[in-house]
């Protein structure tokens, strides 16, 4: 069976198991785009140190204001009156260097100071053939970790478990899916939109999809999820009915276009990565476990969708979704219903 896949999910946890077992290396690189958990990180690192030991062991500087050298004198300094020191450092990536301070840096990952954490911050990384990008990734006294934006299909399991971790709630997987159709995979503004609906249902131990729909929804009769569902059925005259009362209740033609393309540009990414591993031959559980999916219901419900679409029919979705979103950016005369029509019956065939 092939392995599970990381993302910055498992990532994110195994490393938190790490600081609060205080199983830690005396360097980190922590980059990528998903800011959402390179800010818990900060927070968890600056934790270590207590409140009344930071004025002489704690330093949070900013790469733009730094030099290596700098950098170097502050990190072999020790503590005072205390265990260790810990340094963050953020936007590395625009530290002041010269050769010689990139040489002593290197340097000092291959004999740290052992009662320093060091911990480097930045959205990108050093390019990997150059000899401070090696000495970070390979050396093994450094923890190197990526963090990037989460699948779209990982969400709802994400949603199910954020609620369950910090609100005490069960969520229904249909509220966690929608929640996800609604927001998408931006992880700070889906804890944002949590916390309004656990706030909202605080005297309830679940939430329900109701409830999703009252606060953060919109108040119209379809949303996104009932197009798709009468997409995959087939039924035209319903997804054509669904798609006509969408576009009429929008704030925005173009803004509803403009997701319900995304919107459906990830379910079909969804449905061909399904239909692509078991062209393989791979089984639903080896799917479900190389997708890394932990919710049975969701990935069920995209099992269903899935089946009723064969690995063949993939090219010509991705191409109606490619043509109806030119069409939104200008590239048609056509108008916004016409495009969204025009979709439906492309994808219905």
């Amino acid at each position: 069976m092939a392995a599970k896949k990381s993302n910055s999910k498992d990532t994110f946890h195994q490393l938190s198991r790490d600081i609060s077992e205080n199983n830690l290396k005396p360097t980190y690189y922590l980059f990528g785009d998903e800011e959402f958990y390179l800010d818990q990180l900060l927070d968890k690192f600056s934790a270590l140190i207590p409140a009344h030991e930071k004025d002489f062991n704690y330093d949070l500087l900013y790469g733009q204001e730094l030099t290596l050298g700098k950098l170097i004198s502050i990190a072999k300094s020790y503590p005072m009156m205390a265990e260790r020191r810990m340094i963050i450092v953020r936007n590395f990536l625009q530290i002041a260097k010269n050769a010689d301070d990139a040489l002593n840096f290197i340097h000092y990952l291959e004999h740290p100071n052992p009662t320093c954490v060091l911990v480097l911050f930045d959205t990108g990384k050093p390019a990997g053939n150059t000899n401070l990008g090696k000495a970070l990734s390979k050396n093994k006294l450094v923890g190197y970790y990526g963090f990037e934006p989460l699948a779209d299909y990982l969400i709802p399991d994400w949603v199910i478990g954020w609620v369950s971790t910090h609100h005490k709630k069960q969520i229904a997987p249909p509220a966690a899916q929608l929640l996800a159709q609604f927001v998408g995979n931006n992880l700070q503004l889906l804890s944002t939109e949590i916390d309004k609906v656990c706030t909202f249902v605080d005297t309830s131990e679940t939430v329900t999809e109701a409830d999703v729909k009252k606060i953060i929804g919109s108040y119209r009769e379809y949303t996104a999820i009932e197009l798709k569902e009468a997409i995959v059925k087939r039924d035209l005259n319903r997804a054509l009915y669904i798609s006509e009362q969408m576009l009429q209740h929008a704030k925005s033609d173009t803004g509803e276009l403009i997701r319900l393309v995304g919107f459906f540009n990830s379910v079909f990414t969804n449905i061909w990565q399904i239909l692509r591993l078991a062209e393989k031959g791979q089984s639903k559980n080896q799917i479900q476990s190389e997708l890394g999916i932990a919710s049975a219901w969701y990935f069920n419900k995209l099992w269903d969708d899935a089946t009723n679409f064969r690995y063949s029919d993939m090219p010509a979705v991705f191409e109606a979704l490619l043509d109806a979103d030119r069409s939104i950016k200008g590239f048609s005369t056509l108008d916004s219903t016409a495009i969204l029509f025009f979709l439906v019956k492309r994808i219905i065939g």
